[in-house]
């Protein structure tokens, strides 16, 4: 809390005879110059944050003068120190944040300091909503034999987190079949105005959280600022550091009309997302505005706000208004909380209402929710929208351009394996430049379940109703409900090849699932409850039946998944799907139904019923249908009985036995959880910045690589150099488990990074996956050997690549393979936000091409040496130095954009420095 208070802010506000001590914004608006009454609402919380947390250190006067005075229309650029009031995580990262402050705790204790210094010093939530996976399915028992596998793969794990509850302060632990952590957030865990302590007496402030997932932006919805950062940057917040930020550009996106018949909210958040991603606001903030707020529930805001990491926004907000007190109530909070969210956010000028004046904003965009169309996204990126008319031709334009890829791929390797053989390179023939490719569709007899069918190109093999963004919104989920009992009076079925499930965010779905009646016919469809977790949309949608699976690989066949997620990046959804679409749940189940996606569902039927063609319109629910059943099914007595007790758990995590200590006794032998490598050796003098010289290049990448192609993510497949090492160490292929289960071992990690299946690297043309070289015409080699070899000799890595380099997931393990694989700086074109922050907090320097330059413009070549120069200890934040390649000089920006952000880099990490400060 504040120490200084230069500008008499401090008050008191009184609610129901309950005082609290607040920092009134009101106080800076008298300053000359003053803007804070037309600022965005989101940078008001930002100036909150600031005047209460004034301490002449982090945050001095000039600061909070700055922020009151801002100009957002000015490109300014202003470094400010932003303080969470708490910090969320889900399991797969959440793990090794935990495995790091264990490891933290031993270092201090070779340093000379207390280990029991090492805790978090902000309150920390973790949400183990990561692991199930969907093994079964389409059956009653599915939940139950998914549940009993998670607890046997993962009880290492658990252990270890629960080893973490009891030792660690400040941590509370959400047990697994609970829900996504993002809607245990937005249904329980927000509060909206936080009560913490001042000096022995209660205050209260904005709630705001930075969270290990990209998808923490879905609490924006409910008027809460918070984003996805890495696990490093998450580590650091919980150790008491300030995040280091630039006051960010803030998008004014207005919002005019109502939804039109038909159109869902997710429909709505796809249009939204192509939109802002043609406006470029990566790193910016988006608030919504406008009229239309108020046709919006909190549930369709927190789908868009959810949603903010696909069109690449720090965040998406939505400013505290009369829905906002609905939601709070209607999710169980208590009424004085209610009360408190209301007075607070009124006294402060934080309350929206129809009569409030539009903000002034760096830019805006506008949308009339009555131009909403029913769209999907795909077949690659959650970007790309398809309005529902244009799906048949847009399946078969892709299909074309996939034919046509993997024909040139088959060719290129055709002809480098001339000269040398190709591990896994594509046995096809090859094809003459220009050549027509076969565009016939490729058919398997296949039988699953009893019968006998053909599997064919564009058959839909997985149609899942999961992640936060869609399963927190009652009108999409029993929309879905609703169109599966009429499709099951109608004598429908799904197809036999379809993986169907269902994962709700949380135990309330369920709830109102059984008070409308729907689950029974969602049942008869195969949408059996899987688990509660993010399963299908974070790459965890288990096997495809073995029959199915063989099909596919026999026939090369191109087959789709549909999903009401979040994410559809190649290789994430699961192995054998080329093609991955985003849909709204109702149109997850009519996919289903039609069993593929090259299909007009305007003229042609889902199917033939008991009485003749169904069509979708046939079974498409009314927006009044579907009002109806929300009204009469979502209670807020569901939120209070499945929140009542839960940071309990099960009988089963009530039985995992939880080791002692407050340092913690790994296990050479656990193949899950390992004593990290990153403070062996440490000092307690800061290394300084140190020369990259001779260095040589690992890989080669070209546009929108994702953090989902860099950080192990899905399955592990049995010839990656992780799942050949799991193998060394007699762990059979059915208990690899997946990366993110793993996450706590490193020496899986480093092995899993660069590992994706569909990964291009320019040093290996023709080849996908975790293929690279070290010289030209040399044997292909893995990423993770190459490395081991360079590392052997002492030779410094660095990595090329083209635009938007790390987008995806705030995955701290990209940043954390790509430096324990000793690269030492990254040159792309641009960087997405949370990549670049974590790959200086690992103490790898991110670099930028400057004057439009690219690798292809200079002609690199990936095989030559290369030395940066104008790297030393007084080298300012965004400073331009000299690369030397081979013959080739060029300069390029570093991407180390702040001060604080230096010296973390001179530290060799932002977790270095963190443990040098408590030792």
């Amino acid at each position: 809390m504040s120490s200084q208070n230069s500008f008499n802010s401090r008050s008191t506000l009184t609610v129901d005879g309950q005082s609290y001590i607040y920092y009134k914004l009101d106080a800076v608006a008298g300053l000359k110059g003053a803007t804070v009454s037309t600022l965005p609402f989101s940078l008001r919380v930002l100036l909150e944050n600031l005047l209460r947390n004034e301490d002449g250190g982090f945050v001095k006067k000039a600061d909070v003068e700055a922020m009151a005075t801002w100009n957002v229309k000015a490109t300014l650029d202003k470094e400010i120190a932003f303080r969470t009031a708490r910090v969320l995580l889900q399991d797969f990262t959440g793990v090794p944040c935990v495995v790091d402050l264990a490891a933290m705790r031993d270092a201090i204790a070779k340093l000379g300091g207390d280990p029991a210094k090492i805790n978090p010093l902000q309150p920390v939530d973790l949400v183990i909503d990561h692991s199930v996976q969907v093994d079964e399915y389409g059956v009653d028992a599915a939940e139950l034999i998914n549940t009993k596998l998670e607890y046997e793969r993962n009880g290492e794990r658990y252990q270890f987190l629960r080893w973490g509850q009891n030792a660690l302060r400040n941590f509370r632990v959400v047990p697994p079949g609970t829900g996504i952590c993002h809607q245990v957030n937005l249904e329980y865990l927000g509060q909206v105005a936080f009560v913490g302590e001042e000096n022995g007496q209660k205050a209260v402030y904005c709630d705001s959280l930075v969270g290990t997932d990209s998808h923490t932006t879905m609490i924006n919805g409910l008027g809460v600022l918070g984003w996805g950062v890495g696990g490093i940057e998450a580590e650091a917040a919980m150790l008491g550091q300030p995040v280091s930020m630039l006051i960010p550009e803030v998008i004014g996106f207005k919002l005019t009309g109502k939804l039109p018949l038909g159109a869902t909210a997710t429909d709505l958040v796809l249009t939204c997302t192509e939109m802002l991603r043609k406006k470029k606001v990566v790193g910016k903030f988006v608030e919504y505005y406008g009229p239309g707020l108020s046709s919006l529930s909190l549930a369709d805001r927190a789908t868009i706000a959810n949603m903010a990491p696909e069109y690449g926004a720090t965040m998406g907000f939505f400013p505290v208004d009369a829905e906002t007190l609905k939601y709070l109530r209607l999710s169980g909070r208590s009424e004085h909380q209610v009360k408190l969210v209301e007075e607070y956010t009124k006294a402060q000028g934080l309350f929206r209402t129809d009569a409030t004046p539009d903000p002034v904003f760096t830019d805006t965009l506008e949308l009339d929710l009555s131009t909403v169309v029913p769209s999907l996204a795909g077949p690659k990126r959650p970007q790309d929208r398809i309005a529902l008319t244009q799906m048949k031709a847009n399946y078969a334009e892709s299909y074309k351009a996939e034919r046509e890829r993997l024909a040139q791929a088959a060719s290129k390797a055709g002809a480098a394996a001339g000269a040398t053989k190709l591990p896994g390179s594509p046995a096809a023939a090859m094809v003459s430049e220009g050549a027509p490719v076969d565009l016939t569709p490729s058919s398997v007899d296949c039988a699953h379940r009893g019968e006998n069918f053909q599997l064919k190109d564009g058959a839909v093999v997985i149609a899942a109703i999961t992640s936060c963004t869609n399963t927190s919104n009652p009108s999409v989920m029993l929309a879905a409900g609703l169109l599966a009992q009429k499709a099951v009076a109608k004598g429908l079925k799904t197809k036999p090849w379809v993986k169907t499930s269902l994962a709700p965010g949380s135990k309330v779905v369920r709830e109102y699932f059984e008070k409308a009646g729907v689950q029974p016919a969602l049942n008869t469809l195969g949408f059996q409850i899987v688990g509660y977790g993010c399963t299908t949309c974070i790459g965890n949608s288990g096997p495809l039946p073995e029959t199915i699976s063989k099909a596919i690989d026999d026939g090369k066949l191109t087959v789709a998944a549909v999903l009401s997620g979040n994410r559809n990046f190649e290789g994430r959804v699961n192995p054998q799907t080329r093609f991955n679409y985003l849909a709204s749940p109702p149109l997850v189940v009519a996919y289903a139904l039609a069993g593929r996606v090259d299909i007009d569902l305007d003229t042609e039927p889902l199917g033939i019923g008991s009485n003749g063609p169904v069509f979708l319109r046939d079974i498409w629910p009314s927006p009044k249908e579907v009002e109806d059943v929300v009204l009469a099914s979502v209670k807020r007595e569901q939120f209070e009985k499945e929140y009542g007790d839960v940071f309990g758990g099960d009988a089963e995590w009530k039985a995992i036995a939880a080791p002692t200590g407050n340092r913690y006794a790994w296990d050479d032998k656990s193949t899950y959880v390992k004593h990290p490598p990153y403070f062996e050796g440490m000092s307690k003098t800061a290394p300084g910045v140190k020369p990259i010289a001779k260095a040589r290049v690992l890989g080669m990448f070209g546009d929108s690589i994702t953090t989902d192609h860099i950080s192990p993510a899905g399955s592990i497949a049995e010839k990656s150099p992780a799942g050949v090492w799991l193998k060394s160490l007699g762990v059979e292929k059915k208990d690899f488990n997946s990366y993110g289960a793993r996450r706590g071992n490193h020496e899986v990690m480093m092995r899993g990074t660069f590992a994706n299946i569909r990964l291009k690297n320019d040093l290996t043309p023709g080849m996908e996956g975790w293929w690279t070289r070290t010289a030209p015409g040399d044997e292909p080699t893995s990423f993770y050997e190459a490395s081991m070899a360079y590392q052997a000799a002492g030779t410094p890595l660095v990595i090329i690549a083209g635009k938007e380099y790390g987008t995806g997931s705030s995955r701290d393990w990209a940043a954390k393979g790509t430096a324990l694989l000793g690269v030492r700086a990254v040159i792309a074109e641009s960087f997405e936000r949370i990549h670049r922050s974590n790959l200086v907090g690992m103490g790898v320097i991110p670099l930028e091409f400057v004057n439009g330059e690219t690798r292809q413009s200079l002609g690199l070549t990936g095989f030559e040496e290369i030395t940066i120069e104008g790297m030393s200890d007084t080298m300012a934040p965004r400073a331009t130095l000299t690369v030397k390649a081979g013959d080739k000089t060029f300069q390029v920006r570093s991407r180390i954009d702040t001060p604080e952000e230096m010296n973390y880099y001179r530290h060799g990490g932002i977790l270095h420095y963190v443990l040098r400060q408590l030792a």
